[in-house]
């Protein structure tokens, strides 16, 4: 509160004092003068005193409003940049397996070149099996095995039952023959092994 708004306060308050005052003595020499002096004083500190606290208190909530701004824009940038990442990383998830799977496509073409020309199908056969077992390497080296069915029994979570047989040189629900192989990608299954089961 600046000194000239403290001293209109003081007048003011002081004006009104003196005409509610009743005293005996002369309004203009009143002898409580300096009471109530004392207590216009007194009032204005204490408005003073909450204007201090109403001021720090805006100023501590703009603080924080400030802050929570701040911490908006930056959970903002870092979801924005999580998003970008994920999509970069669906975008080439599969380059390392084409990249490895490329060498065996490579090893084929050549086979089948070199077979055209020569006319000798046998090493285009051995070249077929070399660029086989290749495949098969570079997929168990990303976690695919091959799901077992020889000698096995019926696991409706790894095989799908495609026929039924009574076959009495198989114990009941054992797998009797494999028409097409499963596999578990780490542990998990991505193809069932289609099969006949033995039924009696």
């Amino acid at each position: 509160m600046s000194e000239e708004l403290k001293k209109d306060s003081i007048d003011e308050l002081e004006k009104e004092k003196n005409e509610n005052c009743q005293c005996e003595c002369d309004k203009e020499n009143c002898q409580c003068s300096e009471e109530k002096e004392e207590e216009v004083r007194e009032e204005i500190n204490e408005i003073e005193a909450i204007q201090e606290e109403i001021g720090k208190l805006k100023a501590e909530v703009e603080d924080w409003k400030q802050s929570y701004l701040r911490k908006q824009a930056d959970f903002q940038n870092f979801t924005k940049r999580k998003e970008r990442e994920m999509d970069e990383l669906r975008k080439f998830a599969s380059e390392k397996i084409i990249t490895k799977l490329l060498d065996g496509i490579d090893n084929l073409t050549r086979a089948e070149e070199t077979s055209r020309q020569t006319n000798d199908f046998e090493g285009l056969v051995k070249g077929v099996e070399l660029t086989l077992n290749q495949f098969k390497e570079v997929l168990k080296s990303e976690g695919l095995e091959a799901i077992e069915t020889e000698g096995k029994e019926f696991n409706p979570e790894e095989h799908m039952a495609v026929m039924v047989e009574a076959n009495e040189a198989f114990e009941d629900n054992f797998i009797i023959a494999e028409f097409q192989k499963g596999y578990k990608l780490k542990g998990k299954v991505i193809r069932p092994s289609m099969v006949k089961v033995c039924k009696k």
